[in-house]
């Protein structure tokens, strides 16, 4: 019998497929990774500490995430060493635009989320189940030979929450850093301090999304909580972490722009105005598809309210053709890097400063394909 069942014969078959999961997760055992980040309780519960969510699990139960399972009164990862997508992007995909231009990124992810949003851009694979997703077995070891093979720079843990296969982008981070390779990720933050701080050592950069400025909005929309994720960002900053910061505007869900000029001063006041912010639209999806995508104006105007509010680079993503795509120098506001989507079309930065006045344009630029380009250079291959 197939093991992908429609709903409709999972009803009259539950008990069978029950047995058989016990049966077939018994003999996998072998393959599972011990989960970090938990406590084993009384009567065979654990708690996972991981995230927020600090779920209690019973055995032979899964917490909230799907991908982490209470075996014997052990917490297993379900999903270490099982990438169920992999690519190679440009690194403002990610999007970070002020770490290492026109780098390309290793991307990996696995099946499951910490949070349910209703707005999930790859929702089949971060609400699915672990049995219903296709991956392939690549240890961290092999992660690393694989992306030193393809000439990428930097590995990038994304498309799902990289909190929720911790153990295996933890391992695959010390041996990339081990081999001069660098280490990035795309969270919606929503992880507990101890282990975000164990993991910052061997993590680059990251992009942060701040999904909405409010606790309801949190509540209802993604089923987290704004306090933690705020959290995340005032520590990835103590640790050195480059960090950019994506807010989606959602029309008439966190579109109001006192909100967005509330999390602006937020973000000045705590993290500082050099902090990076992708203001992108959303276009319908998921459990969305009612409503229509964000207008541009809206943006617009959100952009404008971050500069207002101080903000220093402020872009406009899932745009293309807009000056938002595009970083000014704070100073001059001359353009020192000019794109066109995810390329690179022009850059203007020489040793970190800006190639005009020579003001410090804040990033991680050293190492990327640019580094030895003079200005003219740059400007000549534009023509």
């Amino acid at each position: 019998m197939k093991s992908r069942l429609t709903a409709h014969i999972l009803i009259f078959c539950l008990s069978w497929v029950a047995a058989f999961s016990l049966s077939a997760m018994e003999s996998s055992k072998s393959d599972l990774h011990e989960a970090s980040f938990y406590h084993q309780l009384e009567n065979g519960f654990v708690q996972c500490v991981l995230c927020p969510r600090r779920c209690t699990i019973s055995k032979g139960n899964r917490g909230f995430c799907g991908v982490r399972e209470n075996q014997g009164g052990r917490l297993y990862s379900l999903v270490y060493g099982k990438p169920c997508s992999l690519h190679i992007d440009p690194i403002e995909k990610k999007p970070l635009f002020h770490f290492l231009p026109g780098s390309e990124a290793f991307s990996l992810a696995t099946v499951g989320c910490n949070l349910k949003c209703k707005f999930c851009q790859n929702w089949q694979i971060s609400q699915a189940a672990v049995e219903d997703v296709e991956a392939v077995s690549l240890t961290p070891e092999e992660v690393v030979r694989k992306v030193k093979a393809s000439g990428a720079p930097v590995i990038a843990y994304t498309y799902t929450e990289p909190t929720i296969y911790y153990e295996y982008m933890y391992d695959i981070a010390r041996l990339a850093r081990a081999a001069g390779i660098k280490n990035v990720m795309h969270s919606a933050g929503f992880i507990n301090e101890e282990p975000l701080r164990q993991l910052c050592p061997y993590l680059d950069a990251a992009n942060i999304d701040v999904k909405g400025f409010n606790d309801r909005f949190y509540s209802e929309m993604t089923l987290g909580n704004l306090q933690d994720v705020l959290r995340t960002l005032k520590i990835l900053k103590s640790e050195g972490v480059w960090l950019e910061i994506t807010h989606l505007i959602i029309p008439g869900i966190n579109d109001d722009p006192e909100e967005t000029r509330k999390l602006c001063r937020w973000i000045k006041e705590n993290l500082g105005p050099e902090t990076p912010l992708h203001l992108s639209r959303f276009w319908p999806m998921y459990q969305l598809v009612h409503l229509s995508p964000t207008p541009v104006s809206t943006l617009q105007k959100a952009r404008q309210i971050a500069q207002e509010e101080g903000l220093q680079y402020v872009y406009i993503g899932n745009v293309a053709g807009t000056e938002g795509e595009d970083t000014f120098c704070p100073k001059c506001k001359a353009k020192v890097i000019d794109r066109s989507g995810y390329v690179i079309t022009a850059i203007h930065i020489v040793n970190g400063k800006c190639a005009f006045c020579g003001n410090k344009i804040e990033g991680v630029w050293n190492g990327n394909k640019y580094e030895e380009i003079t200005n003219n250079q740059v400007t000549n291959s534009k023509q």
